[in-house]
């Protein structure tokens, strides 16, 4: 019999001892389950050898072929990763759509003596609840934006008032982007789908009584769209801002986006485009400051001749709610740590 979940919260706390995703790797990186292991009982080649024989051959030739493929797969991973665990072990099967995969898979580990259960409708079904949680429904949360100039270390701030007991949530963190011109992060971003499974995986760690912080962004950071319940209940969230002198501001921009200043070939390339919205001398002038050396310099410059008249500009088109602003003379970990300790004085106070 397989498992059904109701709601996303009874998903996220299912109180198996191991979720396995049996689909192919190709499926699994795309998006999985919070906490799942991959174990493929078809590869992503025999996958499509499979569904190709399906479509141009036979259904049933397909079927024989699937589960010669699954049971030998199986059975390699009942040999190998799984061959440790004791008799009352419970694991959480799921494949696709809760088909032969993971129904022929369980079936395999209850015959053992395992605990097995498959999940009713698949992967598809938990897609599903996520959909729901951020599409469909209103957030239960009452957010509070963080904003303030770029280079204001807002995202460096974020650990600091969780560590001080502020709810927040690390969009940027998750996205796996700065969130800015050049907010390229290595190993790139997460497929849309695995965006919206951590941030729902966040949310639910959350006590909706309690306000949640988040970085003020527009509604897509890099590749990443904010999906529409998020993206309701940040536009009518009111703020709270930080401001940092330019030269301070300058310095964190140094340190925080070393990786691409460090490449001035890749950097002239993602300031070309510029030209076309800050014109040709600017950009000239950034460019003979990278061959300078010059980061300080030109990161003064890329906050005041760039990101600050976009922030002003964005600012004075929402008209935001700021209920408390917050000045700090330095954006070293000391300061940071002075001005966490304001914020999170400050958010105890502050109803909304």
């Amino acid at each position: 019999m397989a498992r059904s979940f109701p709601s996303l919260s009874d998903f996220l706390s299912h109180g198996f001892d191991t979720v396995i995703d049996v689909r192919s790797p190709a499926e699994f990186a795309e998006d999985h389950v919070p906490g799942a292991i991959n174990l493929p009982v078809l590869d992503n080649e025999e996958r499509a050898r499979v569904g190709t024989i399906y479509k141009q051959q036979s259904p049933f030739l397909a079927r024989k072929l699937g589960a010669a493929l699954v049971f030998r797969n199986a059975a390699a991973h009942i040999e190998g990763p799984l061959a440790h665990h004791e008799g009352g072990w419970r694991p959480l099967v799921y494949c696709w759509r809760g088909g032969q995969r993971s129904g022929s898979f369980a079936w395999m580990l209850q015959q053992i003596g395992w605990r097995a259960e498959a999940v009713e409708g698949g992967y598809r079904s938990y897609r599903r609840l996520v959909t729901g949680a951020l599409y469909e429904m209103p957030l239960p949360h009452r957010l509070i934006q963080l904003g303030g100039y770029t280079g204001t270390a807002k995202t460096a701030l974020l650990p600091r008032l969780a560590a001080r007991g502020v709810q927040m949530v690390d969009l940027e963190g998750l996205a796996r982007h700065r969130g800015s011109l050049l907010g390229d992060m290595p190993g790139g971003q997460p497929s849309q789908k695995a965006f919206e499974t951590g941030l729902a995986q966040a949310l639910s760690r959350l006590d909706p009584a309690r306000p949640v912080l988040v970085e003020a962004e527009s509604s897509k950071i890099g590749q990443i769209l904010l999906p529409p319940s998020l993206w309701e209940a940040m536009k009518q969230a009111p703020w709270i801002e930080v401001s940092a002198p330019l030269a301070a501001r300058a310095a964190y921009l140094d340190a925080a986006y070393d990786d691409i200043l460090s490449d001035g070939e890749r950097l002239r390339d993602m300031l070309s485009p510029l030209r076309y919205h800050r014109g040709h001398a600017l950009v000239d002038r950034w460019e003979e400051l990278i061959a300078s050396g010059a980061r300080l310099e030109l990161c003064r410059s890329l906050a005041a001749d760039h990101y600050d008249p976009a922030y002003e500009k964005s600012m004075a088109a929402m008209t935001p709610d700021v209920l408390r602003r917050f000045e700090t003379p330095t954006l070293d970990d000391s300061g940071l740590d002075r001005l966490a300790d304001r914020i999170a004085e400050a958010l105890q106070t502050i109803e909304i």
